[in-house]
């Protein structure tokens, strides 16, 4: 049975992954057409064809490696500087170029001369390639508001889960008292595990947040504390000691190994799936993107470890890049863990949602080939030309993109080489979340 929720919950992934990536190249192809630009393919998957059928002049279909997906737009590139096609160069790197432009114009027909992707006007060729990546970040978007909205995290809440019985800096890391140790101000004041915080100091505390902030602001001063308990509520006084805490920063996360001297109550808070209201859903977001966008600039300084991992007899960090296969996996754990079906679906829904956010990240990266790198030729472009305007210089014509598909080809090698070290990782040495 364990094995059959296994597979089930790497095809559920794996069905995810097939609309995210049909969703981002549905962004392109909306957008070509709709600024008249001829699409011959739309495609998700690469390698040979399983299913395919043809809708006007788009062959629309899906591949047998879900990995991916594409659409193919005539012309992306512009006609060399004889104004046509350049015989193949003996040169490699002008055979690179050369190769790229030649497979931009080999669906070419008659009346194609004004549909080409080149021909676009430079925010108009922005808007194609942006449409696929902000696909993906609004179906990110959409997916975290479902989970948080509706589902909830798991994070502290004001519920008391266990009572300190003296004060101890948390920086000595120990959890037994000494005689010398003084009583917690919690432990005197008769708090109980099970005690629901209703107030401090008569300020209503609806979440930890709050309610920490309160805590660390009050050291040395006498308050009041109204906690639910049973049904009933009751009204206990605490003197706020101050203590060695760990340090927040201006996120409200700790930092891990820095301390502050600050109020101390004495007191562990439980657990809880806690709904989030839009505005705290969108801060929770807003600190996952930027998450991410540190993730993604830290990730050439995980490569020795990603390696000493997938060859050696390292650990595998939790924040170890993880490929595909390595989600798929987790989507199958997710599926066997021992927590309420609306749990699971919940943590599917937010590893689908990560997933998107990744994708618009990566794609938004200014290198060719990704997304990016095209539209950061069509800026280039679009600044040349205003420059030309503004200095009334001739105007020097489209910026050809395909002159940078020689850093292309080391971009995209240097992608497979690291997608390669990822997939060794996530089979020999998988991250697991339990």
């Amino acid at each position: 049975m364990t094995t059959l929720m296994f597979i089930l919950g790497i095809v559920v992934f794996a069905v995810g992954l097939l609309v995210s990536i049909a969703w981002h190249e549905l962004g392109h192809l909306s957008t070509a057409k709709l600024f008249g630009i001829r699409v011959p393919q739309y495609m998700v998957g690469f390698g040979p064809t399983v299913w395919s059928r043809n809708k006007g002049e788009t062959e629309y279909g899906v591949k047998a490696i879900p990995f991916g997906g594409y659409i193919r737009m005539i012309g992306m590139f512009p006609p060399g500087e004889d104004g046509r096609i350049t015989a193949r160069s003996t040169s490699p790197w002008r055979g690179m170029i050369e190769d790229a432009r030649s497979a931009a114009y080999e669906e070419l027909q008659p009346g194609d001369e004004t549909r080409m992707f080149y021909t676009r006007k430079p925010w108009k060729r922005v808007v194609v390639m942006f449409a696929g990546p902000f696909m993906n970040l609004v179906l990110a978007f959409v997916l975290f508001l479902i989970v948080l909205m509706g589902f909830g995290i798991q994070q502290q809440t004001t519920t008391v889960a266990s009572v300190s019985p003296c004060v101890i800096a948390q920086s000595q890391n120990r959890d037994t008292c000494k005689p010398s140790d003084p009583a917690s101000p919690a432990a005197a004041a008769g708090m109980e595990k099970g005690d629901k915080i209703v107030s401090f100091d008569g300020r209503r505390t609806e979440d930890w947040d709050t309610l920490s902030d309160l805590i660390r602001d009050s050291a040395g001063r006498q308050v009041p504390i109204v906690v639910d308990r049973d049904g009933k509520e009751v009204t206990l006084r605490a003197t706020i000691a101050t203590n060695q805490v760990a340090k927040k920063d201006a996120a409200g996360a700790y930092v891990q190994g820095e301390y502050v001297k600050a109020g101390f109550l004495g007191f562990s808070a439980a657990t809880g799936v806690v709904k989030q209201d839009f505005g705290d859903s969108v801060v929770w977001m807003t600190d996952r993107v930027g998450d991410a966008v540190d993730s993604l600039a830290a990730l050439p300084s995980k490569i020795p470890a990603l390696w000493d991992a997938a060859f050696g007899d390292g650990p595998r960090e939790p924040d170890s890049p993880m490929g595909v296969v390595g989600a798929a996996r987790v989507g199958g754990e997710i599926a066997t863990l021992d927590i309420p079906a609306s749990q699971q679906l919940a943590m599917f829904v937010m590893l689908l949602a990560g997933f998107n956010l990744s994708l618009f990240l990566f794609n938004m990266l200014p290198l060719l080939p990704l997304d990016g790198g095209h539209i950061a030729g069509a800026l280039w472009e679009s600044l040349r030309r205003t420059v030309a305007k503004v200095l009334r210089r001739p105007d020097p014509g489209p910026f050809d993109v395909a002159k940078l598909m020689p850093v292309a080809y080391v971009v995209a090698g240097i992608f497979i080489c690291f997608t390669i070290l990822v997939l060794i990782a996530d089979v020999v040495n998988p991250i697991k979340i339990s």
